[in-house]
């Protein structure tokens, strides 16, 4: 470190729990970016959805999704214990209140996979709380060449997925953030950066004026 200079650090003060929305189409790499993020930021926790899906090969209950019924899923929404939901593919998913009440009151930060629609319905009830980023594949050409590698889904699924995309993509505009996951190791530093920056803001840091005022305190003193 050049002579005289001195480290900067962060005021010791803390910032509230608040929430991150990574949203994509099928295919762009959404799974395995937040997966990265969340082996950086150890911190961070993953909001895990309710779905009335199919569970897959692989999944566990209660770590990729909380999977229920049908009419489990319509009580929890008569209930009012859902933040947002919607209907994909003709099966439900949706975001418990109550988990991301309690995380956010004890000051934790949630990384949320969800559709423009539930980020849309998010964002109406937390506001600022919510910072929404969405991810566009390179073309959808590469898209549609990623959903047929994977080597899952039939050619009508894949049709589906295409055209949900589209609508997806269209909503683009909805979002704070918006980047091309045409480098994997690239969007996840820029997402990165996003969530580093999204914390130090000066409105997510509480404690901030009693610092300022200890700091102009002791050159007064």
């Amino acid at each position: 470190m050049p002579a005289g200079t001195k480290s900067v650090s962060v005021p010791p003060a803390t910032t509230p729990g608040h929430l991150y929305v990574v949203a994509a189409p099928s295919g762009t790499g959404k799974t395995s970016l937040v997966r990265a993020l969340m082996a950086a930021r150890p911190q961070l926790k993953f909001s895990v959805s309710y779905t009335t899906r199919p569970m897959r090969p692989n999944e566990v209950d209660g770590r990729d999704y909380h999977f229920v019924d049908r009419a489990t899923f319509e009580a929890m929404v008569e209930r009012g214990e859902l933040l947002e939901w919607a209907r994909v593919f003709d099966n439900y998913y949706g975001t418990g209140l109550q988990v991301v009440q309690q995380a956010l009151a004890r000051g934790e930060s949630l990384i949320l996979e969800i559709d423009w629609q539930g980020a849309q319905q998010l964002y109406q009830q937390a506001g600022g709380d919510v910072i929404r980023v969405f991810i566009f594949p390179p073309s959808m050409e590469e898209l549609e060449r990623r959903l047929r590698s994977r080597g899952t889904d039939t050619n009508e699924v894949i049709d589906g997925r295409m055209s949900r995309a589209s609508a997806e993509i269209s909503h683009w505009d909805g979002y704070d953030y918006v980047l091309v996951n045409d480098d994997a190791d690239a969007c996840f530093r820029h997402v990165k950066s996003i969530l580093d920056a999204e914390r130090l803001k000066r409105s997510r840091q509480t404690g901030l004026i009693g610092f300022v005022r200890g700091l102009t305190k002791s050159v007064k003193d």
